[in-house]
C-alpha cells in the first residue's frame, strides 16, 4: 500500500514524507501476519549514471594490423571481426576484463 491508501492514516501520522510504501507478509510456520513499512532515511544527490556503459553492451574496440595476439585474445573472449568497418565488437564487460577500455572507439 502507499501512503494514502485505506489502511494508511496511523502510518502516515506516525512517518509522514518519510513512508514510502506499508507491505504485508505472511509467515506461515508462526501463522502470523506481519505488516512492514519502508521509509526514507537519508537523502542525497547523485551523479547522473548515464555514461554507465551496461557490461553486456557491444562496444567497438581498435586493434591494428599487427596486433595477432589481441585479436586472438579477443576473439577467444567472444569477438566478432566487423570487416565493413574493420573493427571488433565485443561486450563491454570482456572488454574491462582484458584492460583494453582504452582501445574502445567512440
Amino acid at each position: 500500500m502507499i501512503p494514502g491508501d485505506p489502511g494508511t492514516k496511523k502510518w502516515i501520522k506516525k512517518y509522514g514524507d518519510q513512508l514510502i510504501c506499508i507491505r504485508y507478509k505472511y509467515d506461515r510456520n508462526r501463522k502470523m501476519k506481519l505488516k512492514t513499512v519502508e521509509l526514507i532515511v537519508e537523502e542525497k544527490s547523485y551523479k547522473n549514471f548515464k555514461t554507465r556503459i551496461p557490461w553486456n553492451k557491444i562496444v567497438k574496440i581498435h586493434i591494428r594490423y599487427g596486433e595477432i595476439h589481441l585479436a586472438r585474445l579477443v576473439k577467444s573472449a567472444g569477438g566478432k571481426w566487423n570487416s565493413k568497418e574493420k573493427i571488433w565488437e565485443i561486450q563491454y564487460g570482456e572488454v574491462k576484463t582484458l584492460g583494453l577500455a582504452h582501445r574502445i572507439v567512440r
